[in-house]
């Protein structure tokens, strides 16, 4: 057998399949495993280059496979689709992440530390109890809404919801009160486990150097600091600022030819939740213009919002901040406003 020299592996909860390549690019092994024999056959394999797509588990496998002395690669699912050949089998999508790691211009995912990815449960499971709260309150609107009891939506009216069921004039059926207080009970337990979560995360915003600096930054408090220096990568995996905001999915999605520039909407590619952490710190500058130097009459901000529709600035703020962001990372220091600069 030639010399095995890239491994494309294809994860699974049980059955992993194993493709192997020497030099030339040529198959040298197709092999199934067992969970429990991966990190034995690789113990047993010469080092070489280990590739995988990334999701939530491949941080787990390449953390262990890189113990054993092999180059563990991670490449993001949607570059390794162009690699299947025909029908999608495991087969195939071994033989596929092992062609994509051959290329030369292939990009890649940083594995993990337990570390990380332990600090970023926190925002995913704050995000979840977000969804839960918003859904016990659109319960609780929509089943008093049956009742004649109207309230506008938004989370800032889930008070006036809980004070409709607790008031004894209401007139709604006993039957109903009973009902409704479960989710109540629900929401306020909800509420109470969010607050608890925004205290943690602001606790390791005060701990963190990176986050204290991107907090100087207008639209960047406690939660969206602790997310980026959590969340993104490390700023030398971006040549430049705009390569950050295009990982976001902050920048317009091209579909040009012949020479022309078309330009579309926002990729929304990366990581979901800083893009949208981003989107709402920028609105909040925006809504709060009036005590943001960087949104004054004149500024690149105050022009924008004088000729430009709201979303389409928040999102070029957005893109901006991410910018902004980027450089304080990669070169250190604080955000410090145009005109302070100056």
């Amino acid at each position: 057998m030639s010399e095995i020299i890239t491994v494309g592996l294809d994860l699974a909860k049980n059955v992993f399949q194993v493709h192997g390549a020497d030099g030339v690019g040529r198959a040298v092994l197709r092999k199934k495993l067992r969970r429990a024999q991966v990190l034995e056959f690789f113990s047993q394999l010469p080092p070489c280059v280990v590739a995988m797509e990334a999701c939530g588990g491949a941080h787990f496998w390449g953390r262990e496979i890189g113990k054993l002395g092999h180059d563990v690669r991670l490449i993001p699912p949607a570059y390794v689709k162009p690699f299947v050949k025909r029908q999608k089998n495991d087969a195939a999508d071994a033989e596929a992440i092992c062609e994509a790691a051959q290329r030369p211009t292939m990009r890649f995912v940083p594995v993990k530390s337990e570390e990380t990815q332990a600090a970023a449960m926190v925002f995913r499971v704050r995000e979840m109890l977000i969804r839960q709260r918003t859904q016990a309150i659109n319960a609780l609107r929509g089943h008093l809404t049956e009742f004649g009891q109207i309230v506008p939506q938004g989370a800032a009216n889930a008070k006036r919801l809980v004070a409709i069921v607790e008031d004894p004039d209401s007139g709604l059926p006993a039957v109903a009160i009973a009902a409704l207080k479960v989710l109540i009970t629900t929401l306020s337990h909800l509420e109470a486990e969010i607050e608890m979560l925004d205290a943690e995360i602001t606790r390791r915003a005060k701990a963190n150097d990176v986050a204290r600096r991107l907090m100087t930054v207008p639209g960047i408090g406690p939660l969206i600091a602790t997310a980026i220096a959590v969340l993104a990568p490390p700023p030398e995996t971006f040549h430049k600022a705009r390569d950050f905001a295009a990982w976001l999915g902050l920048v317009p999605r091209q579909h040009s030819t012949g020479g022309k520039q078309r330009l579309g909407a926002t990729t929304r590619m990366g990581e979901r939740s800083l893009r949208r952490l981003l989107i709402i710190g920028a609105n909040s500058v925006i809504i709060k213009r009036h005590v943001h130097a960087v949104a004054k009459p004149g500024t690149w901000l105050g022009r924008m919002l004088t000729r430009k529709p709201p979303m389409l600035v928040r999102v070029a703020l957005a893109n901006k901040m991410a910018r902004i962001v980027w450089a304080l990372m990669a070169r250190g220091g604080v955000y410090q406003s145009p005109a302070a600069a100056a």
